[in-house]
């Protein structure tokens, strides 16, 4: 039993040890984007990204989280809009409107407290194109080291990828009616 315990106790270590290396090796930025063709003007969609109510009725992150608690500053749409939001899944941070070019670009900043402080660039891009518009969400940013163990275990590209996916597929579907 206690030659199993042992063995078990070295694996496991080796285990850890793996990953602790590994993650060591990523780089210390990282960047998540997702594109979708949407049949609408970017003047139709930009609305529904610059304006923080708007961009809540799509955004996937609080449909992971419908009781999540938002507390809008006195500006919701254009730079200088916030709202703070504190969730069981969502977490707990800050979303602020830094920037907008009507109507191709609205680039936002995510404060996030908990579960894991982090500062990350979130970049709504939209090309017009001959048949729709072209929209890309990025989010980029720092990675700690602590981030870089939680990318390697966990995937910060498969975490964030999937809802990008979806929440860009139910803005296409919003702008789309």
């Amino acid at each position: 039993m206690l030659k199993f315990l042992m063995w078990t106790a070295v694996i496991v270590a080796v285990g850890i040890g793996g990953v602790l290396v590994y993650a060591s090796t990523l780089p210390d930025e990282f960047r998540i984007s997702r594109t979708v063709r949407v049949n609408a003007p970017a003047e139709r969609i930009f609305p529904l990204i610059d304006d923080l109510k708007a961009f809540n009725t799509w955004n996937p992150f609080l449909k992971m989280d419908p009781d999540s608690k938002l507390d809008y500053a006195a500006i919701t749409a254009g730079r200088g809009a916030s709202y703070t939001f504190a969730g069981g899944k969502a977490g707990t941070g800050r979303i602020e409107l830094t920037d907008d070019a009507r109507p191709s670009r609205v680039d936002m900043m995510l404060h996030m407290e908990k579960p894991m402080e982090a500062h990350n660039r979130i970049v709504f891009d939209l090309q017009p194109r001959e048949n729709g518009t072209d929209v890309s969400w990025t989010m980029s940013g720092s990675r700690p080291f602590i981030g870089k163990v939680f990318d390697a275990v966990i995937g910060m590209e498969r975490m964030v990828g999937k809802p990008f996916e979806q929440g860009l597929s139910d803005l296409k579907a919003l702008a789309e009616k």
